[in-house]
């Protein structure tokens, strides 16, 4: 009986690893990208990861590879917890400091672009994971030089536009902004920091305002389609969680539409400057207002993550039930068979 029951405990010892190792393996969660003005990634994303079309895309995807534009939504920091200038080093705002998608850190004026005119715009930004947040935007300064890289001090000191928690049309958050007078070739920066976790995202928008002074006649950025999204899921390593309906492990559903917003520049930015403190502290009340989701019990039933999880948080408690069903088993079985011999 000891050998017995010694079997069934070096049984469960090796099974519970490989159960552990199997959802270690499981993909982390996507969350979005900016889609209006079109972020670099997602325009080469658009082209085809295989097959880009435009010089500046055909060159980031030779530095960085494909892979990193079919993973197009999670160019981010998993604890950033706000700190983004103390984490990612000049020259590499668009990556994120991370070196999967140093491609999209090529100093060069001929990116894809999106035209704008200074004053008040719609912003889109595709959510493929939703969640409770703020997003803060930046343009660059006058006299911005696109041939060199990208350092802070090309910003604009302040967020032009920021809200907490935007609401939701068909998969994108949706938010208004007063863009400053600008002219020629210009970037606008965006950062989404997570306030139920310290994960935050981050995109590089070239955008021209008139006439390009960046030297070159670069191509019209492109979004990418829910078609081309859905697609492209296979061959991402990140999980797809829809575009904004109930996605497994963040309990997050589309917010409804809100009235006509008033504009999100007019609140106070300095709260939230990332160089003097996090995104994600700034108080809600503040910025919230004109963008708010649908409160709970409305007749929306609508609403946006609340959890403090990620999409890993279902895996690992699935597989720690897992494993602990099968210790009792194993507990149980040993225990009937000890009862058995003392009969």
């Amino acid at each position: 009986m000891t050998a017995r029951r010694t079997a069934s405990a070096v049984l469960a010892l090796g099974v519970a690893p490989l159960a552990l190792a199997g959802l270690a393996a499981s993909p982390a969660a996507a969350h979005g990208s900016m889609t209006d003005p079109v972020s670099r990634v997602s325009a080469c994303y658009a082209e085809g990861p295989e097959s880009p079309q435009s010089a500046a895309c055909k060159a980031a995807v030779a530095a960085s590879g494909a892979q990193a534009f079919y993973d197009w939504n999670a160019v981010n920091i998993a604890n950033a917890a706000g700190k983004h200038r103390d984490l990612i080093p000049d020259g590499k705002l668009c990556s994120a400091g991370n070196d999967k998608y140093r491609g999209l850190d090529l100093a060069r004026g001929d990116w894809p672009s999106s035209t704008l005119a200074s004053g008040k715009h719609t912003f889109r930004y595709k959510g493929t994971a939703p969640h409770r947040g703020s997003f803060e935007l930046y343009v660059t300064k006058d006299g911005y030089d696109p041939s060199k890289p990208l350092a802070w001090s090309d910003l604009e000191a302040k967020p032009f536009a920021t809200v907490t928690d935007p609401r939701m049309e068909n998969g994108d958050y949706v938010f208004d902004g007063t863009i400053p007078n600008k002219s020629g070739r210009h970037l606008i920066y965006s950062i989404w920091q997570r306030s139920d976790s310290p994960e935050a995202f981050y995109t590089c928008s070239d955008v021209v305002f008139g006439k390009d002074n960046g030297g070159t006649t670069a191509p019209t950025a492109s979004a990418p389609s829910d078609e081309e999204i859905k697609d492209g899921e296979d061959k991402s390593t990140v999980e797809h969680g829809g575009h904004g309906d109930q996605h497994a492990g963040t309990g997050a559903e589309a917010t409804a539409p809100a009235p006509e917003a008033s504009d999100p520049a007019t609140s106070d930015p300095a709260a939230s400057d990332p160089a003097t403190s996090p995104s994600a502290a700034s108080d809600p009340a503040a910025t919230a207002a004109p963008n708010a989701p649908a409160a709970a019990g409305s007749d929306t039933g609508e609403r946006l993550a609340e959890t403090g999880g990620d999409a890993t948080t279902s895996y690992l408690a699935i597989g720690g039930a897992a494993v602990m069903a099968l210790g009792a088993a194993v507990f149980f079985g040993a225990t009937r068979r000890g009862r058995r011999a003392t009969r």
